[in-house]
C-alpha cells in the first residue's frame, strides 16, 4: 500500500507532467502515477481531436485560397462600383424619380459569408482551439497533451503571421506534432519543417536558389529565416557550434520546400511539394559534411544529421528538463537525457521514460509555475467545466498566451519570470475569480474540492483560506490561486 510520501509525490507528479487531476480521480490515480505515466508512454498513441472543419493542409489549403479568390473579387466589386463615372451617377440620381429603388442598380457586391460569421480562417482557428481544449480536458492524466503542447511550443507557428498560418495552425499540430510524440525526433522534425504553416510562417516559400532556374531567370535570392531557425531553435541551440556560413548553406540545402500555389501544377493546392526550379544545384557543405543528394533528398539528409548531433541531444534534454521540472534543471537529469537522446538515435518515448523514472525530476521541489494555457486546463478539469471558446480565448488572452500565437520563433517562454510578475498574478487573480463566479452554482462544496484535486498537497493554510471564504465563488478563486495549484 502507497504510504503518506508516496501519494504525496503522486499528486505533484500528476501536476508535473499532467495537465491535474479531475475530481474523483483520488488516491488511485495519484497511487499509480508513475506507472499510469509509462503506461502512457507504451501504448504510443497520442489521440486527435475531433471537431468541425477539421481536414488536412491540402484541403485547408484549397479553401483558403477559394476563400481569398472570393475576397479579391469582392473587393474588385466595390472599388469599380465606388468608381462610377460621374455621369453615370448624375443619370442614376436623375432617373431615382422615375426607378423604383427595388429596381435599381445594385452598386455593391454581396458578403462571401453571412452576417456575424467569422472569415474562414478565424472560424476554422476557433474551431481547432475549442477541439484542442476538449481533448486536453478529456484526458485521464494528460502526459501526452502536454507533451503535445511542449513540442508544438519548440517548433511553434503563429497564427497571426497570415490567412495561412491561422487557418492550419491546428492542422500543423495535428499532422507535424501529435503522430511523432512517440516516435523519432528526426521524423518530427522533418515533419516541421516541411508542413506548409512552416514554410509559410518562417518564409522559406519564398527561398529561391540564386543559381537555380527560377534565381536566374527572376534574380531572386535566398531567404535564410527557416534556416536560422532550424539550427539555432529547433535543433542545435544558439551554442551549438555552427556559423553563419552553415545558416546560408542549410538555407540553400532546403531551397525548393514550398507550398504548392492555387493554381495547383506541382500537387494539391496548399500542400508540401519540392520544386525543382527553385532548389539551387551542386553539392553543399554543411558542419564539415557535404550533400550532394538529388533534390528534396538532400534537405531530408541534413535534418537527419542535424537531428542526431551531439549538441541537438543536449539542447532538447535541457529544454524538456526546463519544461518539467525547474528553470534551471538538475544537471544530472539533463546528462541522463541526453546521453539516453543520443544512445537511442533520438528514440522519443526512451527519453521520455528516463524523465519519469529519474529521481530528480521525481522529487524536485514544485518550484514551476503553470502557464497560462496550463493554469487554464487545470482550473477546468478541476472544476469540471466544458468552456466554449470565448471562455477559452478571453482568459488567455488576458494572460498573454493565446493558442499558437508566441511572440517569435522562439514561442513562449517557459521560465516562472515570464508568467510570475505582479501584473501577471493580479490578471490571474481577475481570471481566477471570473472562474469561481461561473463555477459556483455548480461546486456546492469547495472546501470537498480542495481536499480532492489536491489531496496531501493541501496546506493547512489553503485548507483554511478555502473554509473561512465569505462566498463559494470566493472559495473557488482562493482554491485556484493557491501556492498547491499554481506550481508543479
Amino acid at each position: 500500500m502507497a504510504g503518506p510520501d508516496d501519494l504525496k509525490a503522486g499528486a505533484i507528479a500528476l501536476q508535473r507532467f499532467g495537465l491535474g487531476p479531475k475530481p474523483g480521480q483520488g488516491e488511485a490515480v495519484r497511487r499509480d502515477a508513475r506507472d499510469r505515466l509509462l503506461a502512457e508512454i507504451a501504448t504510443g498513441i497520442v489521440a486527435q481531436p475531433q471537431g468541425a472543419l477539421l481536414s488536412g493542409a491540402a484541403e485547408i489549403g484549397r479553401a483558403l485560397y477559394a476563400f481569398e479568390d472570393d475576397e479579391k473579387r469582392e473587393r474588385e466589386a466595390k472599388r469599380m462600383a465606388m468608381q462610377q463615372p460621374a455621369q453615370g451617377m448624375q443619370v442614376a440620381s436623375a432617373a431615382q424619380a422615375e426607378t423604383p429603388p427595388a429596381a435599381s442598380q445594385n452598386q455593391m457586391a454581396q458578403p462571401t459569408k453571412a452576417p456575424n460569421q467569422p472569415a474562414l480562417p478565424y472560424k476554422t482557428y476557433r474551431d481547432e482551439v475549442k477541439a484542442r481544449v476538449d481533448l486536453a480536458l478529456a484526458a485521464e492524466t494528460g502526459f501526452a497533451e502536454r507533451l503535445v503542447m511542449f513540442w508544438s511550443n519548440h517548433f511553434c507557428v503563429s497564427a497571426t503571421k497570415s490567412n495561412m498560418s491561422r487557418i492550419m495552425a491546428g492542422t500543423y499540430e495535428r499532422e507535424a506534432i501529435r503522430p511523432h510524440i512517440f516516435g523519432h525526433f528526426e521524423e518530427m522534425l522533418i515533419a516541421a519543417e516541411s508542413h506548409p504553416a512552416m514554410l509559410d510562417f518562417l518564409d522559406n516559400r519564398q527561398s529561391v536558389g540564386p543559381n537555380s532556374p527560377a534565381g536566374r531567370r527572376q534574380r531572386r535570392g535566398l531567404n535564410e529565416n527557416l534556416a536560422r531557425e532550424i539550427m539555432e531553435l529547433h535543433t542545435l541551440g544558439v551554442a551549438g557550434g555552427y556559423g553563419q556560413a552553415d545558416v546560408t548553406n542549410l538555407a540553400r540545402i532546403i531551397t525548393g520546400w514550398t507550398v504548392v500555389g492555387r493554381e495547383g501544377v506541382l500537387g494539391f493546392p496548399g500542400s508540401f511539394a519540392f520544386n525543382a526550379g527553385l532548389h539551387e544545384p551542386g553539392v553543399t557543405p554543411l558542419l564539415g559534411r557535404s550533400y550532394d543528394q538529388p533534390g528534396r533528398a538532400q534537405g531530408v539528409a541534413a535534418l537527419t544529421d542535424l537531428a542526431r548531433h551531439p549538441a541537438t541531444s543536449r539542447f532538447i534534454a535541457t529544454k524538456l528538463a526546463r519544461h518539467f521540472v525547474a528553470d534551471v534543471p538538475p544537471p544530472k537529469l539533463v546528462e541522463l537525457l541526453a546521453a539516453t537522446f543520443r544512445q537511442s538515435g533520438g528514440d522519443l518515448p526512451s527519453v521520455y521514460r528516463a524523465l519519469i523514472g529519474s529521481n530528480e525530476a521525481w522529487t524536485a521541489p514544485a518550484s514551476k509555475i503553470r502557464s497560462p494555457q496550463e493554469f487554464l486546463l487545470a482550473s477546468y478539469r478541476a472544476l469540471g467545466r466544458q468552456p466554449d471558446f470565448g471562455q477559452i480565448v478571453g482568459p488567455l488572452a488576458a494572460m498573454g498566451q493565446p493558442f499558437w500565437q508566441p511572440p517569435g520563433p522562439n514561442g513562449y517562454a517557459d521560465t516562472n519570470a515570464a508568467w510570475a510578475s505582479a501584473e501577471g498574478i493580479k490578471t490571474r487573480i481577475d481570471v481566477a475569480a471570473g472562474w469561481g463566479r461561473q463555477a459556483a452554482n455548480a461546486v456546492q462544496d469547495p472546501r470537498g474540492l480542495s481536499e480532492d484535486v489536491l489531496g496531501p498537497i493541501l496546506s493547512p493554510e489553503t485548507k483554511q483560506a478555502v473554509a473561512r471564504a465569505e462566498s463559494r465563488p470566493q472559495a473557488l478563486a482562493l482554491l485556484l490561486m493557491s501556492p498547491e495549484f499554481q506550481r508543479r
